[in-house]
């Protein structure tokens, strides 16, 4: 019966120990977060509505299709523009991992996306260019 009643012991102590171990490591683990998302922001990302969508290489129906999303593609956005008019939707949102476009109809948005204009004004393609005018029709 000793035996028993110092197995129930150690086996109750190990599971409040595990437990406090598991509690504050993710109070640490909520903490370290936190800090993490003052310091960086979230960056924008948008899921895709449409069973097919086409990347472009210019935020217009006349440019060519660089590739292909699908229904529930989640994909990061770098910035948005006004330009040719889809469906009653004028925003077209710049892919951030790679140079292609996508209307804003068929993608819903998460979190805050900067003007085009408001980023890295040197170096953005489309600022001040020929292209970015006969782009937008």
């Amino acid at each position: 019966m000793f035996h028993t009643l110092r197995s129930r012991s150690a086996g109750l102590v190990a599971g409040a120990a595990a437990s406090a171990v598991l509690v504050g490591g993710s109070l640490l683990g909520a903490t370290s977060v936190q800090a993490d998302s003052q310091n960086h922001p979230h960056k924008p990302y948008g899921v895709v509505k449409a069973g097919t969508l086409n990347e472009r290489q210019y935020p217009s129906t006349d440019s060519s299709v660089v590739g292909q999303l699908h229904r529930h593609d989640k994909v990061g956005i770098k910035c948005k523009v006004r330009a040719q008019l889809i469906h009653g939707n004028p925003i077209w949102y710049h892919l951030r991992h790679k140079e292609a476009w996508v209307s804003g109809k068929y993608v819903h948005v998460h979190g805050y996306v900067k003007w085009c204009k408001d980023v890295d004004r040197h170096h953005h393609p489309l600022t001040n260019s020929r292209k970015a005018r006969m782009a937008k029709g």
